[in-house]
């Protein structure tokens, strides 16, 4: 009897520890899934010391500054009222809970790529972080692009909303490379060059542009070996996006320093070599991303 109300006793409390280390294993998968999209890159102001993921951080665009929001769990100026419906649908179609238009700064063009099981996580995660009373900036937009009832017109051109499926013709490396650069890691975000209504160029998938956000020149990374990353080894790709050192001794600029310090450094190896085997099996796009000449200043007529 004794065993067998040990037994009884102990039951719940291994109920406890499993659904414990459950709880557990979500929230490390979650804060993965977190770091993977740099969700804390663009939603904290780092640069004017704001709370983390309380949003207000500025992104410059041709169309005007979008400022991010928050995404804490506060109920008034966060995602607190939110459910986990609401979060996958923005995620996955780019509506709010409303069903107001997102604009695609936010990018649910490779977020609706995520599986089930990442967006569950990366719920779960954000709903864990410390709720932030901030509320959001409103955006400082050209005329043109402040309704957003033009944003259902660009969808239909640019946006395919769907999970990712595997290339059964691939190995299974090559396919999760394929699903963070296109999905999580959302790297044609800024690697891609944009035609005048904001969608990405047909054919320049990743070939960099001299116009990337916050006006910085983002690189090619096709496998191009005379404008791109053509003559990296896998283990250069790897050692880069790990700790932003190339080839040949430089360093990331500005804006790929900070996604590899909230970001990448944060993934596996194995998942890197995946990228970088991914990366490397593109077509190569001869496309040299240079800096835009600077405008002669104006010259001085007499009596200035």
């Amino acid at each position: 009897m004794l065993v067998v109300a040990g037994l009884l006793t102990a039951a719940p409390f291994a109920v406890a520890e499993s659904n414990a280390a459950s709880d557990t294993a979500l929230l490390k998968h979650g804060e993965y899934v977190f770091r993977a999209a740099d969700c804390y890159g663009c939603h904290t102001d780092s640069k004017n010391h704001g709370r983390p993921l309380a949003g207000g951080r500025a992104l410059e665009s041709p169309f005007g500054t979008f400022y991010t929001p928050n995404i804490t769990p506060d109920p008034q100026y966060g995602i607190g009222r939110w459910s986990e419906r609401d979060f996958i649908r923005a995620l996955r179609e780019g509506l709010s809970p409303s069903g107001q238009q997102l604009y695609p700064a936010f990018p649910y063009p490779a977020y609706t790529h995520l599986t089930d099981a990442d967006l569950h996580a990366l719920w779960t995660y954000l709903r864990a972080q410390p709720p932030v009373a901030q509320a959001n900036r409103p955006h400082q937009l050209r005329w043109f692009v402040r309704a957003r009832s033009f944003i259902g017109a660009w969808k239909s051109l640019y946006f395919k909303p769907g999970v990712y499926r595997d290339d059964t013709s691939k190995s299974a490396a090559w396919n999760r490379g394929a699903y963070l650069v296109t999905g999580a890691a959302h790297c044609g975000d800024c690697h891609t060059p944009r035609d005048s209504l904001g969608g990405p160029k047909s054919g320049m998938a990743l070939a960099g542009t001299s116009d990337g956000p916050e006006n910085s020149v983002i690189p090619n990374i096709t496998p191009d070996k005379k404008t791109g990353i053509g003559r990296w080894s896998k283990g250069d790709l790897v050692t880069y996006l790990k700790t932003g050192m190339t080839p040949d001794g430089d360093l990331a600029g500005d804006l790929m320093a900070e996604v590899i310090d909230n970001s990448l450094q944060h993934l596996s190896n194995d998942d890197l070599t995946a990228i970088a085997e991914y990366l490397r099996s593109l077509p190569p796009v001869d496309h040299n991303v240079r800096k835009p000449a600077k405008k002669p200043a104006p010259k001085k007529t007499d009596g200035e």
